[in-house]
């Protein structure tokens, strides 16, 4: 039986108020650990458990707040949730500038390691700026349920569903305005992919400054991993 309005505004758990659920956050965030911890070490800034165990020692108090569903949030919840993201995505970023080093001036030879590592570079990237993205839109997860709509920051992103009012009625019953759709984690891990992928915003543009500093960094990252490290490792092969 076809969906309609009114079905699609008491479906979306944004109404009773739950919370985005934690578990899609703790599990990004431990691949981004995983995948930085299996980094060759020339790449790594420090000893090879000390960030990682920084990023773990972060990630527990945040887990603490809220271990199921992100619904609480104090200042001090806000600033650990946001050093955390920026943590692993400056390490991965020097990560990235250090690969790139070793190719121009050391002269690696190890080119299926290298492939490995600007692979491990690249899938944190979109972890990080995913969990970014997530972080600083509308204010963060759990602003964007737990807040009044109308009381909401300025949006970063125009999401389609953002926009969806006046189309056909099976689309315009998930528009934002209809059935108070949020976007979830997964909704900005497929941002970063596309950003990644095409070095360009696709169906979701950025809207605020911030965000667009953010996207053109991951292009520029994503580009240089693309063309530059992953052609160079290529090249060694041969």
């Amino acid at each position: 039986m076809p969906r309609t309005r009114a079905d699609a505004q008491r479906s979306h758990p944004r109404h009773q108020r739950r919370g985005e659920a934690r578990l899609p956050a703790v599990v990004a965030t431990l691949v981004a650990v995983g995948l930085y911890l299996l980094l060759p070490q020339q790449l790594l800034i420090a000893p090879r458990y000390v960030l990682p165990a920084l990023e773990v020692a972060l990630l527990v108090p945040l887990v603490a707040i809220n271990p199921r569903r992100l619904t609480r949030q104090t200042r001090t919840f806000r600033a650990l949730s946001l050093m955390l993201v920026t943590v692993i995505a400056a390490s991965n970023l020097i990560a990235l500038g250090t690969l790139i080093y070793q190719l121009v001036h050391a002269g690696v030879k190890d080119g299926p390691a290298l492939l490995v590592a600007a692979l491990q570079v690249w899938l944190t990237n979109i972890i990080v700026f995913g969990l970014a993205y997530w972080e600083l839109d509308r204010g963060g997860p759990v602003s964007r349920t737990q807040v009044a709509r109308e009381e909401l920051p300025l949006a970063d992103f125009r999401f389609s569903q953002d926009e969806n009012d006046d189309a056909v009625q099976e689309v315009a019953d998930g528009a934002s305005g209809v059935s108070d759709w949020v976007p979830t984690l997964v909704d900005y891990l497929y941002v970063s992919v596309t950003n990644s992928t095409a070095f360009s915003p696709t169906d979701t543009m950025p809207l605020s400054t911030r965000a667009k500093l953010l996207m053109s960094v991951q292009s520029v990252a994503a580009l240089l991993t693309s063309l530059l490290v992953i052609a160079r490792a290529v090249s060694v092969l041969h």
